[in-house]
């Protein structure tokens, strides 16, 4: 929905929440359902009813539980059966520097600041220990805005008696918390209110008058912010940038003004401003978001420009390099199935409005911002948090690579006309094994960013991941794959619950492995990957006396590549729904035949 793509409306949100709910609502989107809990330590129903509309737009149908007013911490300290019974898929903490209780006097010495900070921090720290004890949900925790006042002045963050100070001491402990500790989310509303205008944001009003944290005409930027936090944790991020040339990346067009005319580097100010968006777009390959080009020019005329000796980036940083005369929601389109992701995976950057508008028409799903002029490039994207980082892998920053390295095996594929000898050509080693601490956050990773090869579509966080290896009656398998091009990393995840035949109609004692979640990245489809892991879950099975499999299939709108998946592996289907949804069952035979070929594991 337009109305809520940055930069929007806040007033218009705020009067209209109800009818843009409803209309999400409405839309027939496949939502992912989640329970998030907020709770709050200032008043947090406004927050709610905002976030809910920008979940929506973001795939997620919330639902929510709301503490009573500034009782955050009581519910998680003290029995609750209603916040128990809800079973919060995500907590939501919205504290702010209100709810600091005591801050320094000036005859404070530094011994004493130390140990008020301490009893501040423990506050949190004990809550957020109970958290992860109890409900073992992602936690996304405020930090604290600065003060809208400085009784100090300009060494309000100098000496140690200052509030500024005393916060900053505080942030840090908070940041060091989320360092050592996995599914623990700082929402940093300290740069969010010094980007709003802290004497806006904090406009005591709003506070002594309601009980607001924040002023009213803020809270839509504060739920857009969240949301974002919010949809990363839950697999709901964009992967890849689809990138314009001319104006775009450079000042002028290449084919009419010559690559000695383009405005790029440090010469003028416009230039300037486009190595600064072009140094911007770098970054974000370096925390593993892909680019690609989408250009209307002859592809002669667009590698001179990415040649140019003052740009930034260059033609090695891109994965796919679309420059012709096609129509560039065709070219959108193409670049989606090359890289074999889905096109609601791509956020498309062209400063044609024209272009974008014809592009959002065409190519369901892309997303497509109005970047503004120039010199608002970089702030549009930045805020819209398209690429929010929640866990930076190694496979993060070698997402680029990776997707080259395919792009290399599919030109290899080319000058073979046996399928499987080109599979042998490929030299591929898989490592398949029980979940290991090394690659947990991986795991989770995946199991919330896969949708096209993913069976049931089951997510999980980090702490249900580690659950997973340390509970006997679960099978669990991880497994990577590299070959001559290099190392794909973790691309498939198996989750196995023992149990017994309740799903058929054979001895009810039986006992069978219920694979409760199967999933592959599309990077290694077609690569025999899947036969390999199948191998390693039967194995797993023979070795605890189990010779019946359970398989089940969930249908989404994005996952009809593998209805059939489990009938391929030579599973028996035993029933299906109204709905798609299918029950299949392999019988390990005494003389099991390995099926994979041409991996060596």
């Amino acid at each position: 929905m337009k109305e809520l793509e940055y930069p929007f409306d806040s007033e218009y949100i705020l009067k209209k929440s109800k009818k843009i709910r409803r209309q999400l609502l409405e839309s027939g989107a496949g939502f992912l359902d989640k329970k998030i809990a907020v709770l709050g330590g200032s008043t947090t129903h406004d927050i709610i009813r905002v976030l809910e509309v920008f979940l929506l737009q973001q795939g997620i149908r919330p639902q929510f539980y709301e503490s009573e007013y500034a009782q955050y911490w009581q519910d998680v300290m003290f029995d609750n059966p209603e916040l128990e019974a809800f079973h919060p898929d995500l907590i939501f903490i919205h504290t702010s520097g209100r709810n600091v209780t005591a801050y320094p006097a000036l005859t404070d010495s530094a011994e004493q600041i130390d140990a008020l900070l301490e009893e501040q921090y423990e506050h949190f720290r004990v809550m957020w220990e109970k958290i992860a004890d109890k409900y073992q949900c992602p936690v996304i925790q405020n930090n604290f805005e600065y003060p809208f006042y400085r009784v100090l002045g300009n060494q309000e963050a100098v000496y140690r008696q200052g509030r500024i100070s005393f916060l900053n001491g505080l942030n840090e402990k908070f940041y060091q918390y989320a360092r050592e500790h996995t599914g623990f989310y700082i929402h940093d509303i300290n740069y969010m209110a010094a980007a709003y205008g802290l004497d806006r944001w904090a406009d005591p009003f709003y506070w002594h008058m309601y009980k607001y944290a924040l002023c009213m005409q803020a809270i839509p930027e504060f739920a857009f912010n969240l949301s974002n936090i919010i949809k990363a944790v839950f697999g709901k991020n964009k992967k890849s940038l689809v990138l314009d040339l001319d104006n775009t990346l450079w000042g002028g067009i290449v084919g009419d003004d010559g690559v000695e005319n383009l405005e790029i580097g440090q010469e003028t100010p416009m230039g300037q401003v486009y190595a600064e968006f072009q140094h911007y777009l770098k970054a974000q390959k370096e925390i593993g978001v892909m680019l690609n080009v989408n250009s209307k020019n002859e592809q002669e005329n667009a590698m001179a420009g990415l040649e140019h000796p003052e740009g930034i980036l260059k033609p090695d940083d891109f994965i796919v390099i679309k420059a012709n005369w096609e129509p560039k929601s065709r070219n959108i389109a193409a670049i989606a199935e090359e890289l074999n992701i889905l096109p609601d995976s791509l956020v498309f950057v062209d400063d044609n409005p024209a272009e974008r508008e014809i592009v959002a028409a065409q190519v369901s799903g892309v997303a497509v911002p109005d970047i503004g002029t120039p010199e608002q490039y970089i702030r549009r994207l930045d805020h819209a948090g398209y690429f929010e980082v929640t866990d930076l892998s190694e496979d993060d920053r070698k997402r680029n690579e990776m997707y080259k390295a395919n792009m290399a095996r599919q030109r290899q594929q080319m000058n073979f006309g046996d399928y499987g000898e080109y599979l042998r050509s490929l030299a591929m080693k898989g490592t398949i094994r029980a979940f290991e601490p090394m690659y947990m956050a991986r795991i989770a990773q995946l199991t919330n960013k896969s949708n096209q090869f993913n069976l049931t579509t089951r997510r999980y966080t980090q702490g249900d991941i580690e659950r997973f290896a340390n509970d006997d009656t679960y099978v669990t398998r991880y497994g990577k794959l590299e070959d001559k091009f290099g190392d794909n990393g973790v691309v498939s995840v198996v989750i196995g619950r023992k149990g017994s035949m309740e799903e058929t109609a054979g001895p009810a004692d039986r006992p069978v492995l219920h694979l409760e979640l199967w999933l592959m990245s599309c990077r290694v489809l077609k690569r025999d990957m899947e036969l390999a892991m199948m191998d390693s879950v039967v194995e797993a099975c023979q070795a605890c006396g189990i010779h019946t499999i359970l398989g089940y299939y969930y249908p989404t709108a994005k996952n009809g590549m593998v209805k059939e998946f489990y009938g391929m592996l030579g599973f028996t289907k035993l029933r299906e729904d109204e709905g798609g949804s299918s029950v299949w069952q392999f019988d390990i035979p005494e003389a099991y035949e390995r099926k994979n070929k041409v991996i060596t594991v």
